[in-house]
């Protein structure tokens, strides 16, 4: 049972990919400013809060739940989104190997770009193979990645400055 504990974030990733696809399958599309989107794009941001949280349990074998819950998406919400989702964060994925790999920011910042970059291409890939794809659908989809990108980085961003703070401490008190 400890094991649970151990992935509870990648655990919850995998149900929240199943469910997120799920009710994009289910629920109807509404009509905003004369465009169809879905109720579930104001949603999304939450699943990049969790894969952060997984990718810091699993590291990049982050995959594996991608590729589990896109299992279960493709018996419960079809195949179509099945494979947009997995399409997605796969894209999703490589960007932030990429800026998580290649720059020296701190992670903060790291953060930021990543979402910046791999959020309107992401969505416009999975809206594209659900045959959603919209100018207002994108940046609803993308919005709400961002968004939930915020919140992680507002809470690495605070803890940065705790650190750099408690580091200073320190060697103020070994000074004196």
């Amino acid at each position: 049972m400890k094991w649970l504990f151990n992935y509870k974030y990648s655990i919850t990733y995998i149900i929240l990919i199943v469910l997120l696809n799920t009710l994009f399958a289910y629920i109807p599309l509404m009509q905003i400013l004369s465009t169809e989107i879905s109720p579930m794009d104001w949603t999304v941001g939450v699943v990049y809060v969790l894969r952060d949280f997984a990718q810091r349990e699993l590291e990049h074998k982050v995959i594996f739940p991608m590729f589990i819950g896109s299992l279960i998406s493709y018996v419960l919400a079809g195949k179509d989104l099945a494979i947009a989702s997995m399409s997605a964060f796969l894209i999703a994925e490589f960007v932030d190997w990429s800026i998580y790999t290649f720059t020296k920011r701190p992670l903060s910042q790291r953060i930021l770009w990543s979402a910046s970059l791999s959020a309107p291409i992401d969505s416009s890939v999975f809206l594209w193979i659900i045959h959603q794809l919209n100018g207002l659908a994108v940046l609803v989809l993308s919005l709400a990645k961002i968004f939930g990108v915020l919140f992680v980085w507002y809470g690495w961003r605070s803890r940065e400055k705790r650190t750099m703070s408690n580091a200073l401490d320190i060697v103020t008190v070994n000074q004196n």
